[in-house]
Order: structure tokens, then sequence, then C-alpha cells
């Protein structure tokens, strides 16, 4: 079967497509319209990268996991373990500008300076509308890149072009479950004689995540209560709140959530990931008894490989994070609200295919969901 062809009715047709942009980047055949992914040309190749990198095409994530993390940091509801930290940018200028606490922001400009990368792909959320992926190699750049966006950019498209321009070596990632698992596909070399120089994917930043938005649908609705121009910041608090804020200069609105989830993407509703499992860390709002006013100024983190223990605890040795003690729940809390994920991806995955579709090939990890 013809890569293209498989990509198309294995996963746009059937709406599983995250619009990550594994697919694209390394040759003129695969294209983006705004959130849409789109082939330009049917390809002769039989096994082509786009079809090999794809996060929606059958995985068997148990092996691939096993291929780069020991198997008794596996916990099986949020993947590889080696810690939990409530963290915070110690840098009053970086919180200014961050989504929560700045500590991703922090932490991808302390592996540049400290050579733990040489670039980094990141997400320029332009206050939450018409987001795009960027290749950063400053500070200054890696700051621009402050804040989130509920919509989901052809990120590793960026990655794909910096790693076949073959100019840095230590290339870093920042990108929700579905990019991040990508890039683990990559680092794994589907196709060994042609893999697209993955051994130069240095670090990989996971982004907890609970669904993207579709782009059309939330400027319409941003448009609805604000200037989309004027947007500086969107954020989505714990469940108990049901609500989208829009941040417009001094003033946050709410918008009802009710309005907000039709217009959740469909390929995240067939996702199994909130932690962003295939990561060297991973990172998210915190949660804690302290309260949404605390929380919102904290992350909660989790440390998945050695180089991401080593660039923490540089980062507290430096004085770059701030850190506070995880609560005694805290853990179990958050291995909750990703069980109750997968158990969601795996419901409306067997309601679509009948079975585990994409996941067939490690259906043990699924199968009492």
């Amino acid at each position: 079967m013809l890569s293209t062809i498989a990509l198309d009715t294995q996963v746009i047709q059937k709406g599983l497509c995250t619009g990550c942009g594994a697919c694209q980047g390394m040759c003129p055949y695969w294209g983006n319209q705004e959130d849409r992914t789109v082939c330009y040309f049917d390809c002769e190749r039989r096994n082509g990268r786009c079809q090999s990198f794809c996060p929606r095409m059958p995985t068997d994530l148990d092996a691939l996991r096993k291929k780069f993390f020991p198997t008794e940091t596996i916990l099986p509801e949020i993947g590889p373990f080696l810690g939990l930290y409530l963290t915070r940018a110690a840098d009053p200028a970086i919180r200014a500008g961050a989504q929560h606490g700045g500590t991703m922001t922090a932490l991808v400009e302390l592996a540049m300076r400290e050579g733990f990368i040489d670039a980094a792909v990141l997400t320029r959320s332009n206050g939450g509308l018409d987001a795009q992926g960027v290749l950063a190699t400053t500070a200054e750049e890696v700051r621009a890149c402050s804040g989130s966006s509920f919509q989901v950019p052809p990120t590793l498209s960026v990655l794909n072009r910096a790693l076949r321009e073959d100019k840095y070596h230590a290339i870093g990632l920042v990108g929700t479950p579905c990019k991040t698992l990508a890039a683990y596909k990559m680092k794994a070399k589907p196709l060994a004689e042609n893999d697209n120089n993955a051994d130069h994917i240095g670090m990989v930043f996971g982004l907890f995540c609970g669904w993207g938005l579709d782009w059309e649908g939330l400027r319409d609705l941003a448009g609805k209560y604000a200037d989309p121009a004027g947007l500086s910041h969107m954020d989505i608090p714990p469940s108990k709140y049901h609500t989208l804020e829009l941040r417009q200069g001094e003033e946050t609105i709410s918008v009802n959530l009710d309005e907000v989830t039709p217009l959740v993407r469909s390929g995240c509703r067939f996702c199994t990931d909130m932690t962003a499992e295939f990561a060297d860390l991973s990172i998210g709002g915190a949660r804690s008894a302290d309260g949404w006013d605390v929380d919102k100024g904290w992350n909660q983190l989790i440390v998945r490989s050695e180089k991401g223990r080593a660039l923490l605890e540089l980062a507290r040795e430096k004085g770059v994070l701030e850190f506070k003690d995880v609560p005694e729940t805290g853990l179990d809390k958050l291995k909750k609200a990703s069980l109750g994920k997968k158990r969601t991806g795996v419901k409306n995955l067997r309601a679509m295919e009948g079975d585990l579709g994409y996941l067939e090939p490690c259906a043990d990890l699924f199968r009492d969901l």
C-alpha cells in the first residue's frame, strides 16, 4: 500500500489526524492549510517517512517505550517516571509572560545555555490564535514562545526541516503528546537508510494536554467575546470552573466551556496520553490543595529520563527554578486523570473501529480499560 494512500485512508479520512506536522517538511507531497493536513500529490513510495512517523499509524507503544526507557520506571497510568515535582521559574520576567509557572521556558533556556541542545522547535502562541511552529536559537526567541495555544500547528514540519538541513545537531522539541510520540518514532529510526538525521533530536519536552481545538472555530469564538488581535493569553482552569479564559489587556473574559467543547479536534478524541509519556521531561499546570489562585503560578513536572533529571538538577543547582513540596495525593490524582483520558480514548476508538485501531499492536496495554 502506498504511504500517502495509507495515511489518507487510515488517518485523515477517519478523523484521527492530530495536525502535528510529522508528515510534513521532508518532501513536497504533504502540507498544511491552517489546521488541515493535505496531500498535494500521490506518492509511489511504499515505506515513507510520513507514514512511519505519524503518531496515528499503528504503533507498538510498549516496544517503543522499552527501547528508550528502563522497564522498571514505567507506570501504567503515566508512563516512564523518575519523579514528580512542583516548580516555577525563579526569574519573575519569565513568570510574567508564562502560561503558568514558566518552568518550560526556563528549562529550555537553560538547556540551550548549557549545551544540552543547540536549538529548539517551539510553538509561538500569538496570544492563543494563529499559533505557529518556530525554530529558536536564542533566549529571546525562546521567551517569545511563552504562553500556550489550544490550536495545534504542524510544529513537527519545522523539526523535519531543521533535521534535513543538518545545521543543528542537538535540537530540542517542545510539544503535545502526539508530537512527542512522533519524535520518538523518528528516534527509533524505522527507516534506517533514510532516518532524517533523527540522532540530532537532542531533548524532548512534553506538554500535558487534554485536547486541541479547531482553528477557525476558536478564532470565531474568541471574536465573539474579544478583539482577537488584542488577546495576550488564553487558558482553561481546572474542570470545576468549566470555563475558557481570554485575557485582553487587564481584562479576563470567561467563556462557558459548553461553547468550547464542540470545537475539540476529532483526532484528539482518540488520544490516550494526557502527560506526554514520550519525553525527557513532561510539564503541565500545577494541581494542589492551595487552589487555582496559587496553582496557576506553578507547574507540575514529571522526570522521565536521566537526561531530564540531569537538566532539572542543574536548574535547582543554578537557582533557575523554585521548588515546593508535592502534595501527598499529587501523584495519585495525576494517575487518575491520566487514566481517565486513556479510558475515553479507548472507548471512542472501539466505538469507531470495533477494536483498538492504531493501538492494536499494543492491545495488552489497553485491553482492561
